[in-house]
């Protein structure tokens, strides 16, 4: 074995024992005992949390916060990074004659490095010492990893030495880059701001450094570690601490599946660096039981509420209207709604944010009319959209929703039917999508199941089937593109169900023409561009939409196409419907509601062999962004209220589904 050096801002080179170190100072030591116990007091107030939440234990924080303040890295004096060798015996060969070879890094596969306690002395766990920063060589946002490989000075070079990727000469190869950007979901680590925006709160993800990057997998393992974030300096690093007592040669090891008690999940979970075979496993999704929705009830803690009679008022009632909604309070000006600045005045409350004590509205305040119904998060939320949908489909889905999985509770299932659709040779291409989050945001498209494994670490998600012969839409500056079109549901009650789509529909183009390549190209495979800066908006209305489609698909006119999604969206909101709380959408008379329903539009073949155009539910938003509704159609709101609050949809522009 030999030694190898790789760690930055280091005293002294890996491999090469150090000095025994010293037991850590207590707080109070040093200079000034009161700035000292000050300085802890805050570290601990400002970061004590997140240590916690992570397991460090309180008696390393005093000289965690020495290692901080003064960027020490001090791994070099107790570890050593060791290269292991492979002997490959041949038959016609006799010992002096085998031939040494090479092997790939780990994780990689096969076990290549491995990091040891190189220290005379060992390392005994009770030290206050033990505590260790790791640097992070490379730190991203998924989207923009394969930009910094091409245009970070050195950046490409490093990630190929440390994950084992063949590099030659000195400019970025698109093939180096491709496979260090399939080869790092063995190496990302990942964490996320709790404070920010949206855009702020994306995962981040990180390679450590080549000594962290070298420690090895173990089910039982002698250390753990954690990514912290210090915030005087706005820098993350890794945390390493013992979990034992180690002696001098043994070996330093974390859990990869730290946190993982299922042996099922823990296989999938390390799947990218031990390969297993899971064919035999059933991808059967079925609706998951009656506690799973019932937990999801509890967790969101929204109360349902008491059985109201629904609320009767006379023809010419001026309904006061409460809201924090600016285009509701610049757009709606039907003579029967007038605005209220005191809530407790209020006949409707129209608010932005989501609603949760219900039952406390309906003993206090049964007449109070509002823009949401409880439980409507199974039909906002990815995962739960998805388990309602099967009761329209069975397990597999209706053909209206792409293959789903929530990988929190579905991940063995989705393995099986990833490998499954590999050996047929299937498309395999898969989209990963936060539960809750809009925009594209954290939204990223792959073919690795490597990827997808590990994006469940990040935040919550569910993966689909990408959808990879969509139906596309020639603009003529760019070419063949993927678009989608989005319409407002208008939910009046639950039971009867009544249901109303405003007449209106928007569509949204790619810049880009279609192809199944260049994944991570967003203005290829998305279609949301009216929140990045400086992104083309192509904006086509439904007007002038409609006899273009029809031109370019004379086979298919849209009256026909749209009373196929019309059917879809009824489909939904039947099955979102059919259980009472908390497994389907709540029964209170109170509530109306405006949802903006996504889709698109895919390629399919019928039994008989009939080309169609499917369409493909894509996502359900509360409270969507109706700025150019308002712009484009000025008695949007007055519909909406019109149609939901005054019960006279006779003169608005929607359509009655059910």
């Amino acid at each position: 074995m030999e030694a190898d050096a790789g760690l930055e801002r280091r005293p002294a080179e890996l491999g090469s024992p150090g000095p025994t170190p010293e037991a850590a100072p207590s707080p109070a030591q040093g200079p000034d005992p009161e700035d000292g116990a000050r300085a802890w007091a805050e570290f601990a107030a400002l970061h004590g949390t997140a240590l916690r939440a992570s397991g460090v234990p309180e008696r390393y924080w005093g000289r965690l916060l020495h290692k901080l303040e003064h960027e020490v890295f001090d791994a070099g004096e107790m570890f050593g990074i060791m290269q292991v060798e492979e002997v490959e015996e041949e038959e016609s060969e006799d010992e002096a004659a085998r031939e040494v070879r090479r092997k790939k890094p780990n994780p990689g596969g096969e076990l290549c490095y491995k990091v040891i306690v190189t220290n005379e002395n060992g390392l005994r766990a009770a030290d206050p010492n033990s505590i260790f920063l790791i640097d992070h060589a490379w730190t991203c946002r998924v989207e923009h990893a394969r930009q910094q490989l091409q245009q970070v000075p050195g950046l490409l070079h490093r990630m190929a030495n440390l994950m084992g990727v063949e590099f030659h000469g000195e400019l970025p190869s698109p093939e180096a880059v491709d496979l260090v950007l399939e080869e790092m979901w063995k190496f990302n680590q990942t964490y996320q701001l709790a404070h920010g925006t949206a855009e702020e709160k994306v995962p981040v993800w990180y390679v450590m450094d080549e000594f962290g990057s070298r420690i090895q997998h173990a089910d039982v393992p002698s250390f753990a570690t954690a990514p912290f974030f210090y915030m005087p300096q706005q820098l993350a690093y890794t945390l390493l601490w013992p979990l034992r007592d180690l002696d001098t040669g043994e070996e330093v090891t974390r859990d990869f599946a730290y946190g993982e008690a299922d042996p099922l999940i823990r296989k999938c979970m390390l799947l990218p660096w031990a390969p297993a075979d899971m064919l035999d496993l059933s991808s059967s999704t079925p609706e998951p039981p009656d506690e799973h929705y019932q937990a999801i009830l509890e967790e969101n803690k929204e109360k349902l509420p008491l059985a109201i009679s629904p609320v009767a008022h006379p023809q010419d009632h001026v309904f006061k209207v409460y809201t924090d909604i600016q285009q509701v309070l610049s757009h709606l000006t039907h003579p029967r709604f007038t605005f209220t600045q005191n809530e407790a005045d209020a006949d409707i409350l129209y608010n932005f944010s989501h609603f949760k004590d219900y039952r406390r509205l309906s003993q206090e305040r049964p007449n109070v009319l509002l823009n949401q119904f409880p439980c409507e998060n199974l039909l906002t939320v990815k995962d739960c959209l998805a388990s309602v949908a099967r009761r329209a489909g069975g397990p597999e889905g209706p053909a209206w929703l792409p293959r789903t999985f929530n990988l929190l509770t579905e991940l063995p299932q989705f393995v099986s039917y990833f490998q499954q659709r590999e050996r047929r040779g299937d498309d395999n291409h898969w989209i990963c999508k936060p539960w809750n989050l809009a925009r594209s945001l954290d939204t990223h498209i792959t073919k690795s199941l490597h990827s997808v494994i590990r994006h469940r670490e990040s935040s919550p998600k569910v993966v689909s089937k990408y959808i990879e012969s969509p139906v596309l839409f020639l603009r003529e500056d760019v070419g063949r593109v993927k678009f989608d079109i989005r319409y407002i549901a208008l939910l009046r009650s639950v039971k009867p169900l009544r249901l109303y789509v405003y007449d209106v529909f928007w569509l949204r183009f790619s810049n880009r023409p279609f192809a199944l390549d260049d994944l991570d190209d967003y203005e290829k495979h998305f279609t949301v561009m009216n929140y990045n800066p400086g992104v083309v908006l192509k904006q086509v209305h439904c007007d002038e939409f409609i006899p273009e489609f029809e031109k370019q698909y004379p086979e298919f006119p849209w009256k026909s196409v749209q009373a196929e999604i019309f059917q879809a969206f009824t489909e939904l909101f039947q099955v979102a419907c059919a259980k009472p709380p908390p497994l389907g959408l709540c029964d209170y008379p109170s509530s109306r509601a405006v949802y903006a329903i996504d889709l698109m539009l895919k390629w399919d073949n019928r039994p008989d062999g009939k080309r169609v155009m499917q369409p493909q539910i894509l996502e359900v938003n509360f409270n969507p962004d109706c700025e150019r509704a308002c712009r484009y159609h000025p008695t949007f709101f007055n519909d909406v209220f019109s149609t939901l609050y005054l019960d006279e949809p006779s003169n608005c522009h929607v359509t009655r589904l059910v």
